[in-house]
Parts: structure tokens; sequence; C-alpha cells
């Protein structure tokens, strides 16, 4: 597919995605703005698209994955709103040196139950924890994707029920 042919196809489906992106959103200039981060997204990703598959569904998956990631982003920011005409945002934040025992006290207790998990079940979890990608952890340790995603989801299983008791 060339490249007219790519964008021509993602013009045409601009009335679709913008209804697609109005359900999802209910809000007009929220809708807008989901329409043209899709459309950088798939311009972007252009060379990942593969000719005989579908266009148009791609393009959806890729316009619903940008709307929960803009959600998730959303609900972890901690920003709160007054109802004034000017709406000041205040963000809630906490101060970088303030810990209290109790939290103090949780991070060693976790941090010995890490020390405590099987070694081949410990590394890939610290790894993670440490920032890590699944697939970076995969090719250190030479194991397999799923086997990785499989140990750190068992160690986190383990902690919790090491927590619980």
């Amino acid at each position: 597919m060339t490249s007219i042919e790519f964008c021509s196809q993602l013009l045409s489906l601009e009335h679709s995605l913008l209804k697609f992106a109005y359900r999802l959103s209910l809000k007009k200039d929220d809708a807008k703005d989901l329409v043209q981060e899709t459309f950088l997204r798939v311009l972007m990703k252009k060379d990942k698209y593969i000719d005989n598959a579908r266009f148009k569904s791609w393009t959806f998956t890729i316009m619903k994955n940008a709307f929960v990631d803009n959600y998730r982003r959303s609900l972890c920011q901690n920003t709160f709103s007054d109802q004034t005409l000017e709406s000041f945002f205040i963000n809630k934040a906490e101060p970088a040196g303030s810990e209290d025992p109790d939290s103090t006290y949780s991070a060693i207790e976790i941090s010995r139950n890490i020390d405590q998990l099987n070694e081949k079940y410990r590394t890939p979890f610290q790894m993670y924890i440490n920032g890590y990608k699944y697939n970076e952890i995969a090719d250190e340790l030479n194991l397999k994707i799923g086997t990785v995603k499989s140990r750190i989801f068992l160690s986190r299983k383990q902690l919790m029920n090491q927590l619980k008791s």
C-alpha cells in the first residue's frame, strides 16, 4: 500500500472514528482530540500495518487503546479543580521527605518478603519492579516471555499471601 492510499483510507474513516470517539468520551471536544491522537498514532505506526489486514479494525483498535491509555492516565493524576469560573487546579502531592513510620515499616516488610522468594521468582520480579520490560527480562535471563510473565504473576501472588499473614 502506498503512502497516498494509506492516508486516503485513513481520511475516509474520519467520520466513523469521530462517531466512535464520541461514544467513548461523551464530549465533542474530547472526541475530536481522540480522533487527532488516533491519526497521529496510526501515522506513527504505519510501518507496522500489514497490507492484507483490515485497516478499519486496526485503526479502531488503536483509537480504543488511546482512549484507555488516556483514561488510565487521568485516573493516576491527583488533580482537583474548584468550582469557580476560573477553575483553578490544585495538585495533591505528598512532600518528598514525608514518610510515616507505618509506610517505612511496610516497605521494609515487603523487601524482606521479596528476599524470601525463591530465586527463580525473585530475580524476574526484582527486575520488573526496577523498571525492566518483560522482553528485556526474558532476554537477560534467557527465558521465554510467557515464563517471565508467569513468574512475576506468581511472585505477586506469593507476596500477597505472605503479607496477609
